[in-house]
């Protein structure tokens, strides 16, 4: 079942709108439950956020490292529950698009329609909310609403998209049908499901994605100015940040997130192993 991604500034009501979703969601279950002759499946719905997780606000997001593990303690939940049979609604921040992207994959790997909602609200408003609710410190609020990345609907990764101002009633119908009734479109490049008994596999994909992280090292050791890059087997150009260099511990941080992404999900054709890295690279180097 569907995945649904929260995201907005700090205290913008992502939170209410998340309950507002679930109460949605199992009244129209319950009610579709009453018309139909057969007892239809039941279908678990969880909302995961800080507070599921005992993330303390005021703790998760003091540091970048923290931060970091709060959002793969955000991650493991996802890829725990989400299935045939559960509907998962991430309400947290969701701000970077490098990480909604993570989300989108985990859901087009299980074969899951999945949806952004985008809480929009001004920054005054977001800050006066959380004055009174006390749920950030006004130093981490102001850091977080600044490094906020709005989602874009021309992006996949953020389409679905639904935004909602606080004045408005959430779109449930739209959501409905575009995450119950759409049909979940097949699995991408990088999350690709094949069963395979070839020893070689994990050797070649190991060496696709080592390839082209020695291409981006190599590149920058030139000191190509053109921070684009050719990689070896992919048709797709690899785009480097145009204002830094990118470090060996970051590309193989990045290189052991796509491997576990990939772990269960494998691409037997090395090309489109080469052109989904270098799409999750260019994700996830750029934000």
């Amino acid at each position: 079942m569907p995945l649904v991604i929260l995201s907005g500034l700090p205290s913008s009501g992502k939170s209410r709108r998340a309950v507002e979703l679930k109460q949605f969601f199992e009244t129209r279950f319950a009610s579709q439950a009453q018309d139909e002759t057969t007892k239809p499946k039941d279908y678990r719905i969880h909302i995961v956020n800080d507070e599921s997780l005992n993330l303390n606000k005021h703790v998760a997001y003091n540091t970048a490292a923290d931060e970091k593990k709060a959002r793969g303690a955000l991650m493991s939940a996802v890829e725990r529950l989400l299935s045939k049979d559960d509907i998962v609604i991430v309400d947290s921040l969701n701000y970077i698009k490098g990480f909604r992207y993570q989300l989108y994959c985990v859901a087009r790997a299980i074969g899951t329609p999945h949806c952004v909602v985008f809480c929009a609200c001004i920054p005054d408003q977001a800050r006066a909310w959380n004055k009174i609710s006390g749920a950030y410190p006004e130093t981490i609020f102001d850091e977080l609403a600044v490094r906020f990345e709005e989602p874009d609907s021309r992006t996949k990764w953020d389409s679905p998209l639904f935004l909602v101002v606080p004045e408005d009633k959430l779109p449930e119908d739209e959501i409905w049908d575009a995450v119950i009734l759409k049909k979940a479109k097949p699995p991408n490049l990088s999350t690709v499901v094949k069963v395979v008994k070839e020893t070689n596999y994990l050797h070649e994909f190991d060496q696709t994605t080592q390839n082209i992280l020695q291409a981006i090292l190599d590149a920058q050791k030139s000191g190509d100015p053109t921070k684009v890059i050719k990689a070896p087997l992919s048709t797709i150009l690899i785009q480097l940040p145009p204002t830094r260099e990118v470090t060996l511990s970051e590309l193989r941080r990045l290189k052991r997130q796509f491997t576990s992404i990939n772990k269960m999900h494998t691409l037997l054709d090395m090309n489109r192993v080469a052109e989904g890295f270098v799409e999750y690279l260019n994700q996830n180097l750029n934000n």
